[in-house]
């Protein structure tokens, strides 16, 4: 019997990595994926929190392209690796705070890795969705040859979309899979991996445009850079990965911010942190929770809680009754008067 060939698979939850797996399973290659979780992806976040959200799919991508694949998916964390790749890129960042060569290299590396702990698993090569043209920073013709060599990868990485516009890989000039069966795309248009989908029976798959990681988001990264000016250091926790996605974030002083909850969903999802931040909530009146992040001084309070009482049904009060939960500390009742809209500057919106 002819040898079957084992490849394992970068899987992000997109469309590009679910073609790339049915394109070599139609060539009769044994496929398992594997998942990089470094915190800043989108996927159960935000669709699980937000009331506006209630009605979207509450789904792991990644899993759920797996089992419509019918493949094993290995996740790993890469959290606290993945720092130095955002906190130093070689390549740079992209348009935002995304350090997309870098993190792609990072992350066939890690399979590569992965692939040498397995051995017995007798993985031949590594697959992933990437086309040429697609990403602007990462995925241009002239750094594919980068990331396969500063990876390790070297010629066991085969980009099934878009491979006969590359030269041959091992997996091609050994015979373990027919090039002629795969494919050139190349360009930012969606098309061609949407026909394929068509094609495949694909009907139900995250938005072929769209990216996993909140790193490529304007808002999200403003955010980031905005912590770290405001902590004087560029150390993260998941913590704060995590309450970047959540609320408005206003900064009324330098030495702290507020983090104030956009509906009921997010203020309750914010009540999980009360142990670990100052708090502030309207008593006499319906409104959302915000945390403190940072240093405040005591005198300070008054004038947070203004800020607050505005974005609840007391807006137009004379007064608002407010309370300030400190961790371990006794609580403090306030009288406050809730802030206008023209009172709440826009510099403060992060």
């Amino acid at each position: 019997m002819e040898e079957q060939h084992k490849a394992v698979a970068l899987i992000s939850g997109g469309l590009d990595s679910m073609l790339a797996v049915k394109v070599l399973q139609e060539q009769g290659i044994e496929v398992e994926g594997i998942n990089f979780y470094t915190g800043f992806c989108v996927e159960g976040h935000t669709h699980a929190i937000r009331n506006k959200d209630k009605d979207k799919q509450k789904r792991n991508n990644a899993l759920w392209v797996a089992e419509q694949l019918g493949i094993k998916l290995h996740i790993v964390d890469v959290i606290q690796e993945y720092k130095d790749v955002l906190l130093n890129p070689k390549h740079g960042y992209g348009a935002n705070m995304n350090p997309c060569l870098d993190c792609k290299i990072f992350m066939v590396n890690k399979a590569v890795e992965w692939v040498k702990e397995n051995h017995k698993n007798g993985f031949d090569f590594i697959i992933t969705g990437e086309v040429i043209g697609q990403r602007p920073m990462s995925q241009r013709k002239q750094t594919m040859p980068i990331v396969a060599a500063e990876s390790g990868a070297d010629d066991i990485l085969l980009r099934p979309l878009c491979a006969k516009n590359l030269p041959a890989t091992k997996p091609e000039l050994e015979g373990w899979v027919d090039r002629e069966k795969l494919h050139d795309f190349s360009g930012r248009s969606r098309k061609p991996q949407m026909a394929l989908a068509k094609k495949y029976g694909f009907t139900d798959y995250a938005s072929p445009a769209g990216g996993c990681c909140f790193l490529t988001d304007k808002n999200y990264s403003d955010k980031l850079v905005d912590l770290w000016k405001g902590r004087g250091s560029r150390e993260y926790e998941m913590d704060d990965i995590m309450l970047l996605k959540v609320g408005r974030h206003l900064r009324p002083k330098g030495e702290y911010k507020l983090i104030i909850a956009r509906d009921a969903g997010e203020s309750k999802y914010l009540e999980g942190y009360r142990k670990q931040y100052t708090s502030i909530q309207a008593t006499s009146h319906n409104g959302p929770l915000a945390l403190i992040d940072g240093d405040i001084d005591p005198e300070d309070y008054s004038h947070a809680a203004s800020i607050v009482a505005r974005y609840g049904q007391g807006r137009d009060a004379d007064e608002v009754e407010v309370l300030v939960s400190i961790p371990n500390q006794e609580k403090q009742n306030l009288k406050v008067q809730p802030l206008s809209s023209e009172q709440v500057l826009e510099d403060w919106h992060i």
